[in-house]
């Protein structure tokens, strides 16, 4: 179907995103909002957050507070609200009995439960849907049945409450995931019947997981709060959301939040589900650790090394800065720090068998050690530069290539066969840590 395009008027574009608190905020439940606060961003409208509280069993202050926490992290900052529809019961009342007097709804008895207010479906009617992303859908009034707007508890339900709310917060576009759609009509018929204007929808078609099923639990981690103790950086997340379904053309993918701001439209939401893809998250977060400035990447790293059990005083601050560059460009997420730099802070070291067998057992890896042990303790001054002139010397005197030199002494340092230059690498380790790891690996 053609896309309906639309260019709402900057001074009166309204969007909200309201979730409930029955859970902490899911991954289709941040871009449903993001895809809001880009609209209203873009064309310089309101975001309106409005907490729909109104599941007494389910909903809790700590879902709540983790929606909140959860938006703020990403930059999505609101600019009314929040609304709690829990708050909001006489309002939902006043119309209900408004509906009632008309004649429009009636009460209905809940066998045991008591009574509750159901909302007669107009017979006969077509109700038109213009979505702005899947098209013009229509729906017959007489394959719907009545829709129940208040519990036998006396709070309204969730088309009741949220068309109600809509309508007094002024909402222009209501955006969100396409498992929606089925409630539109009855929405639509709400509107209506109570004499409201009915805002524009725009349906997002949902993200798939890797298996191509509906993104769920089953495939992971599925909430921010997650990903943000995985290691995630907020401004990755936040690009990477963005292009689940929507796309700015020429290809690009890597973007700041204000090019995604100017260049989003609703006219490039795409209608079919997009594909949530680990790979490119991963490679997406390794690009924005790369170029956060190191300061700012130190301060995130260093409480997760702390949490970690590791002393990250026993380096200055200037050591310190040097670790987190060293470590930056092999980095996918934070948490790889962690366990990329526990060699530094332990006062033993595991090493990985295959890579003894490699590279610390053979006879002339041991040479290459007893010569660089001797070497490290004669050095007068334990630098870069003294490191890189010990080792180039004896890679020289014994005919080695200088990475039959660097891998032994890389698995004494660290364990593996993996690690930042090896001159940088021990340096930062500093010469007490080195001449243990050189002797250790001796005795092996």
């Amino acid at each position: 179907m053609e896309k309906v395009k639309v260019h709402p008027e900057p001074e009166r574009c309204r969007v909200r995103f309201a979730p409930s608190p029955t859970g902490y905020l899911t991954l289709g439940g941040a871009r449903t909002a993001l895809y809001n606060y880009l609209f209203a961003r873009h064309y310089k409208g309101t975001f309106i957050l409005r907490i729909e509280d109104t599941d007494l069993v389910r909903s809790t202050q700590a879902f709540t507070d983790g929606i909140l926490e959860s938006m703020n992290w990403l930059g999505m900052e609101w600019d009314e609200g929040p609304f709690y529809q829990s708050k909001r019961l006489d309002i939902y009342k006043e119309y209900a009995d408004k509906l009632i007097k008309e004649g429009k709804a009636f009460y209905r008895e809940d066998p045991g439960k008591g009574t509750g207010v159901v909302f007669k479906m107009p017979e006969g009617i077509k109700l038109r849907v213009d979505d702005l992303i899947h098209g013009p859908i229509v729906f017959e009034s007489e394959y719907l049945t009545d829709v129940v707007i208040v519990k036998s508890d006396g709070y309204p339900t969730y088309n009741f409450a949220c068309v109600v709310d809509d309508s007094l917060m002024n909402v222009t576009h209501i955006i969100r995931g396409d498992d929606h759609i089925s409630n539109t009509p009855k929405q639509i018929a709400l509107y209506e019947g109570m004499g409201l204007p009915v805002p524009k929808f725009a349906h997002i078609p949902l993200i798939l997981g890797e298996d191509k099923s509906k993104l769920s639990k089953r495939h992971g981690h599925n909430s921010v709060v997650e990903y943000k103790k995985l290691g995630y950086l907020p401004d990755a997340l936040f690009n990477f959301l963005s292009l689940l379904g929507w796309s700015p053309g020429e290809n690009i993918e890597l973007m700041p939040k204000n090019e995604i701001i100017e260049r989003f439209t609703i006219e490039r939401v795409k209608h079919t589900p997009a594909q949530f893809n680990f790979k490119k998250l991963d490679w997406m977060n390794s690009h924005y650790i790369k170029n956060l400035e190191p300061a700012k990447l130190l301060a995130l790293v260093k409480p997760l090394l702390t949490e970690a059990g590791y002393n990250v005083n026993k380096f200055d601050d200037v050591h310190q800065l040097t670790l987190v560059n060293l470590y930056r460009e092999r980095a996918e997420t934070l948490r790889d720090f962690v366990e990329a730099t526990g060699f530094l802070f332990h006062d033993d070291v595991t090493y990985n068998p295959e890579a003894v067998e490699a590279y610390v057992k053979p006879a002339k890896s041991k040479e290459v050690l007893q010569d660089v042990f001797s070497g490290v303790n004669n050095l007068g001054e334990f630098s870069h530069a003294s490191l890189e002139t010990l080792l180039r010397n004896i890679s020289e005197n014994r005919k080695l290539k200088f990475k039959d030199i660097a891998q032994p002494i890389r698995v004494a340092l660290t364990g593996n066969t993996v690690s930042p230059g090896i001159f940088e690498t021990m340096e930062l380790a500093g010469k007490e840590m080195v001449t243990k790891r050189l002797q250790k690996a001796l005795q092996l």
